[in-house]
This record gives C-alpha cells, structure tokens and sequence, in this order.
C-alpha cells in the first residue's frame, strides 16, 4: 500500500468512509466542484499503485498484441474526433446484439486508450446489472456499486475505484438485481448521468451496457447519453437480428459501429494480426 492510499484509508476512516479492495474512494469534499476542482474528484489520481492486470485480452495484460493495440488507439482517434463539437459529447454507451460480441472488453479497452492519451480522466460505469462483468476483468472485488448508489445506500463517491491505469476511474456495478430496468429507467439514474456530464465537461464517460436485442436496458440508457457505439462480433449475429437490433437505435445518436474480432487476408501486407 502507498503513503497516499494509506492517507485515504486514514482519512476514510476519520470519516467513517469505507475503502474497497485497498483501492482509494473519494470523500464528498473531493467531489465538490468550485476552487477546489483541478485537484477535486476524479483528477485525484497521482501516485495510486496500478492494478495488476495479466489478461491478454486487454491493453495492460501481459500478451499484448500489438495490432489489436493499434486498433484500438485507432478507435480512440475516431471518438474523439466524432465527438468533438462546441458542447463535447463525452457520455457514451457501448452496446451489442447478443452476448459475447466483445462490448465489455470494447469498453474497456477504448477506456484505457483514452485515459493513456487524453489529457483528462476516463470514467468507465458498469450498467449491466444483469450480468456485469468490469470488475472481473479488473480483478477487482468492489463493496458497492451503481445499484446501490441508485438505492441511496451508498454515494457516488463511496464506489468509484481509482485503477492507476493512465488516469482510468471505474464505477462498477454492484450487486446483482432482479429489476435493472427499473433502477435504469429512474430519476436517480438520469441525474447520475447529468451529474456526471456537467461535473466532468471535458472528461469522457463510458456506460457499458447489456445486450440490445434481448433487453431493454441499452434503448433506456440510450436515451440520456450523448452518443452510443454499437459493438457487432464477426459471425455471432445474422443480418436479421442485426437489423433489429440496430433499429432501436436509429433515432438515438448512433456514434458508429465497431465490428471485432474480424478475420483478414493473410496476403495483406500491411495487416498486424
């Protein structure tokens, strides 16, 4: 443990505060815009020990493929300049038709790409709270999440993980429930949004949802972020239910697609993998 994460473990402590997995949460002082705010909140992040992450299917996993690397900076270029316009459209949902096509890992992925090069903090929210999967890839065991804040038993800054990956904040799901659609679709859900969009003008925020065809939970959150990017899997969808399942999101700022895992001509020259 760092001399800083020991500090915040004190300071949580004098403040009855918990702390989740040895990661530092952030006080409510923290997060209060105004004077504060160049050191407040989500820039907080000098000197917090990196996750360990050795999983190949992510950028800072130990395999790392340096195609894969490459396309995935690439989508970042491609973001950033979609989403730049005199009001920045930094909320950004990642969805897919089906499970398994690669959204949480797209999530992921474009969030540590842009907290490596963008100049401020990338926080990546867990909205799948059917099955959500962040906090594993992550190797985190996080107390609470998004579903207890939208409960009212924990604030906002009580679940966010700082993961000392660039400057990559993590709000994960919490606990499993039985009702997602009814937390999503709800007032408190909304101002989470707001909330996050005003305070963090300049940050981008990234809602990893579930699947689009056999959930409503996407189309919901579809409507109160700035733009959604739609993750399709090379084979694991047909043209009809890919068709459905993008319609839903035709009149809802689609930002672009992302079409993973797909194969190449081995007589590509220019071609990484």
């Amino acid at each position: 443990m760092s001399r800083i994460e020991r500090a915040l473990e004190r300071a949580a402590q004098a403040q009855g505060q918990p702390q989740t997995q040895g990661r530092g949460v952030f006080s409510a002082s923290e997060l209060t815009p105004g004077m504060n705010e160049p050191r407040s909140g989500l820039d907080c992040l000098l000197d917090v020990e990196p996750l360990e992450i050795n999983n190949p299917l992510l950028m800072t996993g130990g395999a790392q493929n340096p195609g894969v690397n490459e396309e995935y900076n690439r989508l970042r270029s491609m973001v950033i300049n979609m989403t730049k316009s005199p009001s920045l459209r930094n909320t950004l949902l990642i969805t897919s038709t089906v499970s398994a096509e690669g959204k949480t890992l797209t999530a992921l992925n474009l969030s540590i790409a842009l907290a490596r090069e963008y100049d401020h903090t990338v926080l990546l929210v867990d909205t799948d709270l059917r099955r959500p999967s962040v906090h594993h890839y992550l190797g985190l065991k996080p107390d609470v999440g998004l579903t207890q804040c939208l409960k009212g038993e924990a604030r906002i800054e009580e679940a966010l993980i700082k993961t000392g990956i660039g400057k990559l904040v993590v709000l994960p799901a919490g606990a499993v429930v039985s009702n997602p659609i009814e937390l999503l679709s709800s007032k408190y859900m909304k101002q989470i949004v707001v909330e996050l969009k005003n305070r963090y003008k300049e940050r981008f925020v990234l809602f990893d949802s579930p699947p689009a065809l056999s959930y409503a939970d996407a189309q919901v959150l579809a409507d109160i972020v700035d733009a959604t990017l739609y993750v399709v899997r090379e084979g694991a969808v047909n043209e009809k239910q890919l068709k459905k399942s993008l319609g839903y999101f035709n009149d809802k700022n689609l930002l672009g697609v992302v079409y993973n895992d797909a194969s190449f001509s081995s007589t590509d020259m220019y071609s990484y993998y």
